[in-house]
């Protein structure tokens, strides 16, 4: 954006981190901006300035909390600025001990913040009670951890600073072999993630370092005319203006159907306001900002296609050249006219699921440096191989000269499986032949990123006089938005998924995904399974209620068992504690006097005829450390630490020998992280090349005998079978994670307790696993009760991350989450993923329990009207 003021800048005297400090000061800029830029400080994050609604760039003015990101440079003269940087020692060592020790560290993006606001609640109250704690964070956000282990970690720390506990009584200082399989190691790099020095792709600065901004289109759907650079190009510090023509290759990406322009170019259709058509490369990010504003583009306006029905017309305008289709699934077993025909009871209804915004803390960003053979990437994205392959295309070079580097990511939820800017920043340094880094604002990420499927949904469903579930006919359709990415994959397995946890004879499923102008859909956690699952749960309470019995006796007198067959045809051959999930509630349920419960499955794996892969190497460095590399992302789900786990289980080093990467330096493509796969696939890959080294060390050598060898790992599931193949057995998916959740509710109808009892095969690291089911928790509540991203004539109508209706600390109620054990032969000792189904039955469960309180039945997320989502709107999302 221009600046909206032309101040000079002016020179003041300020004290930073204890330290005197005279500097030259921009007015223009924020006191973020000049502490992260000028003198390199790190710790505070920008997740959305100017907004001032995450909390990531938490500092201390004159010893209060501050946003830095709101302050003008100029506004602390004569102040005392403190950052994470600038702490005591102890307190640095207290507070990064406590956030570890609890648990409290995902992807670490929003983290120093709140250890920055932790600290200041302490520093006021060295005894805060839980409440006290999480009032005081109501200016912070977090998308990963649900709250609990963050205000779990500031109790401690406050206990810390009034020496009742110390680390040592914590476990973070324990024995450093008992690291294992079933140990709650602490958070690869976890300390240095609370005090902000974990590096993000934003962190990083290079000699010589250009900066990228992106134009984006101004209309969902417009004839490209022309575009006007010239003023752009003008502008001091500029280096260059690319648009579509400089492209040296192929500009269509994807990561099935390759219909994703990096660049509209002039005389083609934007398909949604996500569209870019230029990038300025300049000296600065301010200004290669002012530059893009100066891009003048000239359109042929149209109307967009902004529903899949309007699509799906004959005479709809075709947005890809193969029409507006993009994918039909089916699944049909039984004969569901005859079996309806044997129904005692019988319900029918139209669901409505919205789209959400994925709202990870850290925005798209990419860095791109040339190297003697090529380019350098450092990317955020779920999948470096697939962003090879893909920027390779754009540029038109071998893949091979392109090397990409994960830099953990700052969240992701399925949101970064398509490439960010990748592409664009590595075209930019490409033809500028000079490193470029380009980082999205939160506005800029609202446009680009694919969000999730907002699916409606036709379900008919009958059972017999004692419940039991005879046939489920349904029909979804899903609005894919202006491009492919995997949504046909998607609509799959809301098809797959339609008919729940439960054993079904006669089933006939139809899904579309169709394109639209509206903005891209794609991955997001849960992947078409909780749409679904909200309508086959919401049927089952209308079931009971017609059979005469509760929500829990249904659901026991329908799950599958052991033997029975999943609606996609495959028949569940080995153990699973879905029983033991619905028992561990069963009291809780029935005792509550508002409560609601619903029961969930999430296939881990993509699958589908597709294999499932997992690739690892060992390194023996020349220091005697041991480099572990995969081809799967860490985005705060903790499988960097159990990557260490499982090393150190199968050879039985230290975990300290261990050291996590992932790149392509190394051949070990296998996909996306995706579908709750990385622990299972890359645990399996990892138990492999860990036996190679340990026999090796069985038979007397030592790592100092072993300097530069490697020791590769391999896993393959590649025997499913594509959703209705005609086949004998058809077996869809390598294993699924099964789960039941239970929703309470106060006398008022607000959220009260949340239980997630969970079949996690076998618990790797108990405290990350606990995280990430209580993050899941919270993203579900929200999608159940306030979350939406609402789109008019295509156009995006949210503009903060307020708006978005993701839940506060302050909004959130008491969740309990019960681990069930019950190992899966096929997976690394036992353990499943879980990233996924942790949300898939919670809207179904709210749903449920909203019925009990009073008696209506709700059929649309969110379920906004409801007394629990009408108290969190209440209580404001602002801080």
């Amino acid at each position: 954006m221009l600046r909206e003021s032309k101040d000079v800048p002016s020179a003041i005297s300020f004290t930073l981190n204890g330290k005197p400090t005279d500097h030259v000061a921009d007015p223009n800029r924020s006191l973020l901006k000049m502490l992260r830029e000028d003198f390199e400080i790190i710790s505070p994050k920008n997740g959305c300035e100017p907004q001032a609604q995450c909390g990531c760039c938490t500092v201390w003015v004159n010893g209060k909390p501050r946003l830095s990101c709101t302050m003008k440079s100029t506004q602390v003269s004569g102040k005392d600025v403190t950052t994470l940087e600038g702490l005591s020692k102890d307190k640095q060592e207290q507070i990064s001990e406590a956030f570890v020790s609890c648990g409290a560290v995902q992807c670490g993006f929003c983290i120093p913040g709140f250890a920055a606001r932790g600290i200041s609640i302490v520093d006021k109250n060295p005894a805060p009670t839980r409440s006290e704690i999480v009032s005081g964070l109501r200016a912070n956000l977090c998308r990963c951890t649900g709250y609990t282990k963050i205000v779990d970690a500031i109790e401690l720390y406050a206990k810390m600073r009034r020496g009742e506990e110390s680390a040592d009584s914590n476990g973070s200082a324990a024995d450093p072999m008992a690291a294992g399989v079933g140990t709650s190691l602490p958070k690869y790099m976890g300390h240095d993630s609370v005090l902000g020095q974990r590096k993000f792709i934003d962190d990083i600065t290079i000699p010589g370092m250009l900066h990228g901004a992106c134009r984006f289109a101004d209309h969902p759907r417009a004839l490209v005319e022309s575009i006007d650079t010239s003023a752009a190009t003008n502008v001091s510090g500029v280096h260059r203006v690319i648009t579509a023509a400089d492209a040296p290759g192929d500009r269509y990406v994807g990561l099935i159907e390759q219909d994703w322009p990096v660049l509209v170019a002039i005389g083609e259709e934007t398909r949604c306001v996500g569209d870019i058509l230029a990038i300025v490369v300049a000296d600065t990010d301010d200004i290669a900002r002012e530059a893009v504003e100066l891009i003048d583009v000239t359109y042929e306006v149209r109307k967009p296609l902004t529903t899949p029905l309007d699509a799906l017309k004959s005479d709809a305008p075709k947005i890809h050249p193969k029409g507006n289709l993009l994918s039909k699934s089916a699944v049909k077993r039984g004969d569901t006219d005859s079996g309806f025909a044997n129904c005692t009871h019988v319900v029918e209804h139209e669901f409505s699921a919205q789209r959400i915004e994925h709202l990870f803390l850290e925005p798209e960003s990419c860095l791109v440096a040339p190297v003697s053979n090529g380019l350098r990437v450092w990317s955020p994205g779920q999948g470096v191989f697939d962003d090879r392959r893909q920027i390779a295309k754009v540029l038109d070079v071998p893949a091979e000269s392109i090397e990409v580097e994960l830099v953990p990511n700052g969240g992701a939820f399925g949101g970064k499986e398509d490439m960010g800017i990748q592409a664009q920043a590595a075209l930019a340094a490409f033809l500028c032949e000079k490193p470029v880094k380009i980082v999205l604002t939160r506005p800029e990420s609202f446009r680009l990123h694919p969000k999730r499927h907002p699916i409606d949904m036709a379900f008919k469903v009958g059972c017999d006089a004692q419940g039991k579930l005879i046939a489920v006919h349904a029909r979804l359709i899903g609005d894919k938005g202006a491009y492919a990415s995997v949504g046909a994959k998607v609509l799959e397995r809301a098809a797959g998924h339609a008919c729940g946890p439960y054993n079904v004879e006669h089933v006939d499923i139809e899904a579309l995904a169709v394109y639209t102008n509206n903005p891209p859909c794609g991955a997001m956690r849960g992947f078409g399974a909780n749409q679904s699952s909200f309508a086959i749960e919401t049927c089952m309470d209308m079931l009971a209620e017609k059979v005469g019995i509760d929500g829990w006796e249904m659901r026991w007198r329908n799950i599958l068992r052991l033997g029975d067959t999943f609606a996609t045809g495959q028949k569940l051959d080995k153990p699973f504690g879905l029983e033991e999930s619905l028992l561990a509630v069963k009291d809780q349920f029935r005792e509550a006097k508002y409560a609601g419960i619903a029961c969930g499955i999430k296939n881990v794996g993509i699958g589908n005829g597709m294999p499932d892969l997992g690739k690892c190497c060992l390194t023996i460095e020349d220091d005697e450390t041991i480099t572990i590399r995969t081809g799967f992302t860490e985005m705060g789900q903790g499988l960097f630490t159990v990557c260490v786990q499982f090393a150190v289980e199968v050879t039985g080093l230290p975990p300290k020998t261990f050291n996590v990467t992932t790149d392509t330096r190394r051949e070990l493509d296998c996909g996306q992280t995706t579908a709750s796969r990385g622990t299972v696939l890359a645990g399996n890959a990892i138990i492999d090349a860990g036996a190679k080294l340990k026999s090796e060390l069985d038979a007397g050598k030592t790592l100092a005998d072993l300097k530069g060898q490697e020791y590769f790992g391999n896993y393959a599931c590649e025997y499913t079978t594509k959703l209705g193949a005609d086949v004998e057995n058809p077996r869809t998916h390598l294993t699924y994670g099964f789960a039941t959740q239970v929703a309470i509710l106060n006398d008022d109808g607000t959220l009260k307790k949340f239980i997630a009892a969970h079949d996690v095969g076998k618990a790797i690291n108990p405290k990350l696993l606990e995280g990430q089911l209580e993050g899941s928790v919270h993203m579900g509540l929200g999608y159940a009760l306030t979350e939406d991203f609402i789109c008019e004539n295509s156009e995006i109508m949210m503009d903060d991350i307020n708006s978005c209706g993701v839940l506060r600390a302050h909004h959130m109620p008491e969740v309990e989450v019960i681990l069930i054990e019950v190992p899966d032969p096929e997976c690394p000792f036992g353990a499943k993923g879980v990233g996924e189904i942790g949300l898939v039955p919670t809207a179904g469960a709210v749903a449920g329990a909203l019925y009990a309180f009073d008696k209506t039945r709700r059929f649309k997320l969110p379920m906004k009207e409801a007394p629990a989502a009408r108290a969190i709107w209440d209580k404001k999302f602002k801080p």
